[in-house]
């Protein structure tokens, strides 16, 4: 059995999360030309496996987050272009709702066919005739909700009209697939005119969708317990153990972790002895290297919880807290937001009262304000309180 060092295993996670080391480095993604930019996006999509997408836009939506946060200040409608224009990728239920990279459309077959065994989802069974909504995309083109019918019956937002549930429906069981978003709003085409024929018909049993599922999941961890690689696509955690030896896994022991596996790809580059070059930036609160709570807990310490669906009275750490990554660790928490011409930190909580914590934590925050184009940093409440004046001051410098 190989030993893992906890910081050894920590360092894993940053690489293969892509927040260790990355090439390109920011500054050059961020000097590249709008299509390179592009392909650094889809790159990072494809290594990632899964980007989670979540309608909360605060400095911007999540998706667009995790791509800022490996690479910087890089054109917004790079990362857009990168996500939902062409072939290359489709948006359906993985971690939750992600945009995933088009290869991987094999894999989620069994999903697709437990969909439509059950035949409804929370909104129950489609009531629209779907025959005549296939017809109207075939004739039509991609469209979008409000071109059949109007997205919600005008209720509360779960209220969706019958043309909305069966948009959703074929998109659950994979007729339709969402090839772009306007204005947010999703536009479905059929899927035989996005996803390519090779993959459309490449039929997997649900075996091998699991178990290529569970290979993809331990590639993103790098090392990671049956619960870690699980939750990458939401799979059940026997899963993982059952596919460990076909996905070529090595087990391996972590102090203070449950049961474990490496990747070979992990275990090569920590024998190699890389020089790790660190990022300091803002993470989403649903990036990949935090989305699984129990994980971020058990590697970085810092128990993590969004409190965006908290009564404001209840909140900790704000609306919709950062995580603020520093020289490899979480250092503190930000929950900004942008006001005129600048972004203010409504509240800062941090780890500690260190320099490090605190100019780590001035630097995510300028970087996140010159990429929204706020020309200043506001800094609000902080806790501990006495470590205020230290931020603030540096954050002017």
């Amino acid at each position: 059995m190989i030993e893992v060092a906890p910081a050894d295993a920590r360092r894993v996670a940053l690489r293969f999360a892509g927040l260790l080391s990355s090439d390109p480095t920011p500054a050059r993604a961020r000097a590249a030309s709008a299509a390179r930019q592009k392909a650094i996006v889809r790159t990072m999509l494809g290594e990632l496996g899964a980007v989670q997408l979540d309608t909360i836009s605060v400095l911007a939506r999540s998706h667009e987050l995790v791509a800022y946060a490996r690479y910087g200040a890089i054109r917004r409608a790079a990362i857009e272009d990168a996500y939902w224009h062409g072939h290359e990728s489709f948006e359906y239920w993985s971690h939750a709702a992600c945009i995933l990279p088009m290869e991987s459309w094999p894999s989620f077959a069994f999903r697709r066919r437990d969909f439509l065994r059950k035949g409804e989802r929370w909104h129950g069974a489609p009531r629209k005739d779907l025959d005549v909504l296939l017809g109207t995309i075939r004739d039509a083109g991609p469209i979008t909700t409000s071109e059949v019918g109007g997205a919600k019956r005008g209720g509360e937002w779960w209220d969706w009209s019958d043309s909305k549930i069966g948009l959703e429906w074929l998109l659950d069981i994979g007729r339709v697939v969402v090839s772009r978003r306007v204005g947010w709003r999703r536009t479905y085409d059929l899927a035989e005119r996005v996803v390519p024929d090779h993959l459309l018909h490449d039929d997997l049993d649900d075996e091998q969708c699991v178990a290529a599922l569970v290979a993809a999941g331990a590639r993103v961890m790098g090392i990671g317990t049956a619960g870690d690689i699980a939750d990458v696509h939401r799979l059940p955690k026997a899963a993982v153990a059952r596919h460990a030896d076909e996905a070529g896994l090595v087990p391996v022991t972590v102090k203070g972790w449950p049961r474990a596996w490496a990747t070979p790809d992990a275990l090569d580059w920590l024998s190699a002895g890389t020089r790790d070059r660190h990022r300091t930036t803002l993470l989403s609160p649903f990036d990949p290297l935090v989305w699984f709570r129990e994980r971020a807990e058990r590697i970085f310490g810092m128990r993590h919880r969004i409190e965006a669906y908290t009564p404001a009275h209840k909140r900790i750490h704000g609306y919709f807290a950062m995580p603020v990554l520093h020289q490899g660790r979480l250092v503190a928490r930000v929950d900004p937001k942008r006001e005129a011409d600048a972004l203010v930190a409504r509240r800062v909580t941090l780890e500690s009262s260190s320099r490090t914590a605190i100019e780590g934590t001035a630097r995510a925050l300028a970087e996140a304000a010159s990429w929204v184009g706020a020309e200043r940093v506001v800094v609000g409440d902080v806790s501990p309180a006495s470590a205020a004046p230290a931020l603030r001051a540096a954050v002017t410098t």
